[in-house]
């Protein structure tokens, strides 16, 4: 039987890496043959997965400790990725925080710290690997937007004003999306966003445990569930593959549900 996910002697990037989804990202395209190069600021955890994957999935990998804020530096990096792989097919723009502070309250620092993570991370990587993909005439280019990236919420001890900025670069991962998809489309290179609802991870687990989070899920998400991240494995899969050739400045949500209420 054909397998539709195939990406053997294909190369990505995986940015923020080194756990939560990017981790699982990384060893999910790892187990249809991609080679990896997995960038992170955090070396110890980059060369564990680095060993893991390498020992489970028989797959090259290598690593970048790098800060994706550092823009300057980001031309160089992909420079080193596609010296090091040759070509660079796939990306994967995953790197991310949280920060929650009611509009009135937000830190200017702390805003900004959000802007560049969230939001001009993904569009100066996907302008540096832009210019191999479309000198290679092919590309997969995966943002990880968010159900935030169209709506907001409110919770017993949340008002929504607090989510301010994440909803506002998540908003601006979809916008970076459609642009760049509609661009980019005649140069073979294919641009969508993954929206997750809410996953379990390193940055989400301590929520997700909390008594007013599981009400909140139990009003607004029909499945009364978070998701798993295996949840979002064909997902990614298939907008890493040959597969998704005709489809592009699209956001599938994967929520359970929730933007139907």
């Amino acid at each position: 039987m054909k397998n539709y996910f195939d990406l053997k002697d294909r190369v990505a990037i995986v940015t923020g890496a080194s756990s939560g989804l990017g981790a699982h990202f990384s060893k999910v395209l790892a187990s249809q043959g991609a080679k990896l190069a997995l960038i992170a600021r955090r070396l110890d955890r980059l060369e564990a997965l680095k060993k893991e994957i390498e020992e489970e999935y028989q797959t090259e990998v290598k690593i970048y400790q790098k800060n994706l804020t550092d823009f300057n530096k980001l031309e160089s990096l992909v420079n080193d990725i596609e010296n090091d792989f040759s070509k660079i097919d796939i990306l994967v723009n995953n790197a991310g925080m949280a920060h929650v502070a009611p509009a009135l309250e937000m830190k200017q620092e702390d805003w900004l710290k959000m802007l560049d993570t969230n939001l001009s991370s993904v569009f100066f990587m996907s302008q540096a690997v832009g210019k191999r993909m479309v000198k290679n005439g092919y590309g997969r280019i995966i943002n990880l937007a968010s159900v935030h990236s169209q709506v907001t919420m409110k919770t017993e001890k949340l008002s929504a004003d607090q989510m301010i900025a994440y909803v506002t670069t998540k908003h601006g991962v979809r916008g970076i999306t459609i642009s760049l998809a509609a661009g980019w489309a005649k140069y073979g290179i294919t641009v969508n966003a993954i929206g997750p609802g809410y996953f379990e991870s390193e940055m989400t687990s301590a929520m997700l445990k909390s008594e007013s989070f599981k009400e909140t899920i139990h009003a607004t998400c029909p499945m009364d569930r978070h998701g798993n991240p295996k949840e979002l494995d064909t997902t990614l899969l298939y907008l890493a593959s040959e597969n998704s050739s005709y489809t592009t400045g699209q956001v599938i949500t994967v929520d359970g549900g929730w933007l139907t209420l």
